[in-house]
């Protein structure tokens, strides 16, 4: 019997089975690792009550792509577990921001290493693990704390993801995939964690063994999907245009 391509013609149809209630993982950090393609699939799909994993819920840079806030605005969020759920700056808005302040939606805000860490347990298999970080804070009120070699350290638990939706630089047609700049911040740790891994893709997708093996960032035992960014003009936010939007 041949093998179930992993390569998809349309971003929709990459997405079309995300069910309601999935957890999501959405790549990326500051621009270029972001799934725009594949997040306003899922905000055309309408799937709900899901819970969003990602470094930020997005917003702040004009003119807006397809962001985690916009799935907020649209109903399709129960909850988002971020490192940001406000600006960095003061002089910025992030979209989501009034939601979660209003309570229409939940948020369990996880430093950023913090965060890295529990999905790379997740697919490192790792279930627990204790850290220094957020001692002493409000974010450990309540929760495990263990005291190890005289120092304070506080249980975090294992993040696994239904789904992940990356974005890589180069892949092949067996899921392989290179990054490029701050696509390699969570998009591997996302991929690994993730039951479903969906990938867009900027350049042509290769036929597999066309990598270098030594170049490979995520193996493709860990992919599931590829959609190619179509070129521009019919392609949507390819990273050069989203490095002259920011």
């Amino acid at each position: 019997m041949a093998r179930k391509s992993r390569v998809l013609g349309s971003f929709a149809e990459a997405v079309s089975d995300i069910a309601d209630g999935s957890v999501v993982g959405f790549g990326g950090f500051a621009g270029p690792g972001t799934p725009y393609n594949l997040t306003r699939a899922l905000l055309e799909q309408g799937a709900k009550r899901l819970t969003c994993v990602a470094n930020t819920t997005g917003g702040a840079h004009q003119p807006r792509l397809p962001d985690i806030g916009m799935l907020v605005e649209n109903g399709q969020v129960a909850k988002v577990v971020c490192s940001f759920t406000a600006a960095t700056r003061p002089t910025d808005t992030l979209p989501f921001t009034k939601y979660y302040e209003s309570g229409e939606c939940d948020a369990e805000l996880v430093p950023q290493g913090t965060l890295a860490e529990r999905l790379r347990a997740a697919g490192a298999g790792i279930p627990a693990f204790y850290t220094p970080t957020a001692v002493g804070t409000e974010l450990a009120e309540g929760r495990e704390t263990r005291v190890i070699g005289g120092r304070e350290y506080l249980l975090e638990y294992a993040l696994k993801l239904d789904v992940a939706l990356i974005r890589a630089w180069k892949a092949d047609e067996a899921g392989n995939l290179v990054f490029r700049l701050a696509q390699r911040n969570f998009c591997p740790l996302m991929a690994t964690a993730a039951t479903l891994t969906i990938v867009e893709v900027e350049e042509p997708i290769l036929p597999a063994g066309a990598l270098d093996p030594d170049l490979i960032h995520v193996s493709g035992i860990f992919v599931q999907r590829l959609v190619r960014i179509p070129p521009a003009p019919e392609g949507l936010w390819t990273v050069r245009r989203v490095e002259r939007a920011r």
